[in-house]
């Protein structure tokens, strides 16, 4: 035993040191919600002549990167998202208009000799703008807007070998762009410039056009000092101008950015303002420590010696799961920063189940010591703790398989929260817990520690004789009421989904005084909106949902709401396009069928079908009451929401897992009992962890719906809700369906209990009667204490049985 608490101790120690020097060595990477910038989604398209496969779609990748670099953002992020998406982050821009432009473009680059100007002395156009039948001219107006005539194609981007934006301050030329050809483009460059020489200086015709996309991008004299017929050799020119030092780069940008090899259509797009990031982040890390505080008070009261060490424990798990994600590499995102601050009220439950465990065992015993009921604790509440933290885990896997963008930062940060809570509750707190109960004074004041008392909640049910499942169906026509008037609000109001799933666009704007959302409404539908959704965010803030828009229909809305509100600065900006947005509900409903399908081989696994069937019928009740309750509310159900949704499932997994964790171990020590008897006793036995494990994560929830700020507001609030009703299904759902599965099934086997007959329960004119412990008797149990082969005691209850034969 000493050994194996060294071993504990030296792995501790290990870990939080090599924590302490990943958190100061290592930062974390902040996502675009947080930090600022934009997020374009591009997904390429087929073509006649090219296939959008995966091979096109990195060649497409490489030449964006090359724009990408071009445009000189620091630490711009691109990546290959399945076999069409390529994902771009480009922290910092705020322009999402002209990074979409640039990167969009297929960028079909020619170069044509210029025939002269397109319209007669008085401005009226000689010809239209389309490609002359059958002799490859056409119109096009050059940067200034004059409409030249153009030839036919003389060069393609293939013949550019190179473009670059210079500045040469000796010449006096300022900002230029140089560009090298190939072997085949020197030829061809010097023939188009020698014919172009021969033209009188200043005429259109001495002129060569640069043209990318339908587009004159730039259309230069041939310089006076280059000979007719002869052209600028050598495979290299420059071409000079009044560039400043951007256009310039745009110029060189377009030119040097090459062909993609298929178009790319953006599906997706996202920028948010760095103001709107570190509010975000600021409101969150109150929510954090705040809610912190008030869980570490409250267990602290609670359990005393070992809640103080709990609250150490809690600090080692921010610190662990914080250099989990920096060394990981992981994209901490606004939804993964309430992932980060929601398990903290997982690493309490953990600690809760072993306290509340070494209570019981603590009244249990003949001669209790604080050391034996503590390793007994942990001991017991292994199987409980593994169980219900491989369920989330698999919420949080399916939510980085199965989701995109900031989601799948939260079911990151969720995953890494799960594990490290682990660690701080079974690794940490016990070394710290171990330490504590083997000091003298501790031994001699066994009330500080908090494990000889039996606590309130306890205390309160061994006053009271009760029997949850003696009428199961009652619990059942509740709960088929909660479904019916959550139904009824998905019936009678619909869904308000989100943009996620729709497709369309989103504004979200800071104004300089408060506006009506239905002042801005109607305003909004007079300038040619009659659809958009108007709401308020914060309290001069408004988003607007409309429709697929523009940038310049985009830039109206704008306009409209800076006259309402006396200036706005738009903080996010949100386009989905409508096959992503179809794609997005599929993989919704694919998420919630995986995660109950998941959930219930997991539980059959571990349980029993009837448990797994028993936990997943609750869930799927968790499920359709959050989605009617905000149906109810009027709260879009969007990505943010689905995350939530599923992180209920794995909440309410857990509190169903814990009661038939203790299910099975009493049918094991008592085989012979009706399962209405033990469930009744497992739900009285666990009733103290659900209560105490409900209230610290109220706490951290609450702390999140009140400070987390506008973005987790609808998150903290469906995980309240989420949170309460799960405690309840896994009580008074889940257990009743058991219970009646079970009677179902005793029935067609012919070893029911018969109609009218009677099943006593255990005696309880006894005295010391209460809820129990695991291996022995405490308050409340209605258990007679007996010894077990082990040396330790067990209950024997429900004594008088009728039997089916």
């Amino acid at each position: 035993m000493i050994r194996s608490a060294r071993v504990r101790a030296l792995f501790a120690l290990a870990v939080v040191a090599v924590s302490l020097y990943i958190a100061a060595t290592v930062p974390v990477r902040l996502g675009l919600d947080l930090r600022g910038g934009t997020q374009i989604v591009l997904e390429t398209r087929s073509t006649p002549t090219a296939e959008a496969d995966r091979a096109a779609t990195d060649r497409t990748l490489e030449v964006l990167r090359g724009r990408v670099d071009a445009l000189g953002v620091a630490e711009p992020t691109l990546v290959r998202s399945g076999t069409h998406r390529i994902i771009v982050e480009l922290p910092g821009v705020q322009d999402p208009k002209k990074a979409a432009e640039v990167l969009g473009r297929t960028a079909q680059l020619t170069v044509h000799p210029v025939l002269g100007p397109a319209g007669t002395e008085d401005g009226t156009p000689a010809k239209s703008e389309s490609t002359k039948a059958g002799s490859g001219e056409q119109v096009l107006p050059d940067e200034s807007g004059q409409r030249l005539r153009l030839a036919a194609t003389a060069m393609t981007g293939e013949d550019v070998k190179g473009a670059d934006a210079r500045f040469d301050p000796e010449t006096g030329t300022g900002w230029h762009v140089t560009v090298d050809f190939d072997r085949a483009g020197r030829e061809r460059w010097a023939k188009l410039t020698g014919e172009a020489a021969c033209q009188p200086a200043g005429d259109p015709a001495r002129r060569v056009a640069i043209v990318l996309d339908g587009r004159i991008i730039s259309a230069p004299q041939v310089d006076p000092s280059v000979a007719c017929g002869t052209g600028i050799a050598g495979g290299s020119t420059q071409i000079t101008g009044s560039f400043d030092d951007a256009e310039a780069r745009e110029l060189a940008l377009l030119i040097n950015g090459g062909a993609l090899p298929v178009p790319v259509e953006t599906v997706e797009q996202h920028t948010v303002g760095p103001t709107l990031g570190a509010r975000a982040i600021t409101a969150s890390a109150w929510a954090a420590v705040i809610g912190t505080a008030l869980t570490a008070l409250f267990i602290i009261v609670v359990y005393r010696l070992m809640g103080v060490l709990a609250a150490v424990a809690l600090l080692a798990y921010g610190l662990i799961s914080y250099a989990a994600l920096a060394a990981l590499g992981a994209t901490l995102t606004l939804p993964g920063l309430a992932g980060f601050v929601l398990a903290i009220g997982m690493a309490v439950d953990a600690n809760v189940l072993v306290f509340e465990r070494a209570r019981e065992e603590y009244a249990a015993r003949v001669r209790p010591t604080g050391r034996s009921a503590l390793t007994a604790g942990f001991r017991n509440a292994f199987s409980a703790i593994a169980d219900s933290n491989v369920t989330t885990l698999i919420a949080a896997g399916l939510l980085f398989f199965l989701a995109s963008g900031p989601v799948r930062g939260f079911g990151v940060t969720l995953g890494i929260g799960v594990v490290a809570s682990m660690i701080s509750a079974l690794v940490v707190t016990r070394v710290l817990a171990d330490f504590a109960v083997s000091r003298a004074w501790v031994h001699r004041r066994p009330g500080v520690t908090g494990l000889a008392t039996a606590g309130r909640v306890r205390a309160a049910l061994a006053r009271r004789e009760l029997r949850p499942m003696r009428r199961p169906r009652r619990w059942l026509a509740a709960s088929a009421v909660a479904l019916v008037l959550a139904g009824s609000g998905i019936a009678v109001r619909g869904l308000d989904l989100g943009l996620e799933f729709t497709g369309g666009r989103m504004l979200q704007y800071d104004t300089g005084r408060a506006v009506d959302p239905e002042r801005a409404r109607t305003a909004l539908a007079d300038a040619g909106f009659p659809g958009a959704v108007v709401q308020t965010a914060g309290e001069t803030g408004l988003t607007v949902r409309t429709g697929e828009l523009t940038d310049a229909r985009a830039d109206a809305v704008t306009r409209t709401v800076g006259a309402l509100g006396g200036g706005v600065e738009k903080v996010r900006d949100e386009l989905i396009g409508p096959s992503l947005g179809e794609e997005l509900r599929r993989g919704a409903l694919i998420s919630l069928g995986v995660a109950l399908g998941a959930q219930l081989l997991y539980l059959a696994a571990r349980f029993r079908w009837l448990f797994g069937t028993a936990a997943v019928a609750a869930l799927a009740h968790d499920v359709v009451i959050l989605v009617g309750v905000f149906a109810w509310l009027g709260k879009p159900v969007d990505g943010v929401f689905l995350a939530a949704l599923l992180t209920v499932i794995g909440y309410s997994v857990n509190d169903s897992v814990v009661v038939f964790d203790r299910v099975r171990e009493l049918a094991r020590r008592d085989r012979g009992a009706p399962l209405t008897d033990v469930t009744d006793r497992a739900i009285l036995q666990t009733l103290p962890r659900t209560v105490n494990t409900g209230m610290g994560a109220v706490l951290i929830l609450a702390s999140l719906a009140v400070l987390g700020g506008d973005s987790l507001t609808d998150f903290a609030l469906a995980l309240l809700i989420g949170l309460a009703v799960g405690t309840y299904s896994s009580v008074f759902t889940a257990s009743p369906i058991a219970v009646e599965l079970d009677r179902l099934r005793r029935a067609r086997r012919g070893a029911g209990p018969r109609r009218g007959a009677r099943l006593r329960g255990p005696d309880r004119r006894r005295k010391g009667t209460g809820t129990g412990g695991s291996t022995g008797t405490a308050p409340g149990t209605g258990a007679a204490p007996g010894r077990d082969a082990a040396g330790g005691s067990r209950e024997r209850t429900g004594d008088a049985r009728v039997s089916g034969h």
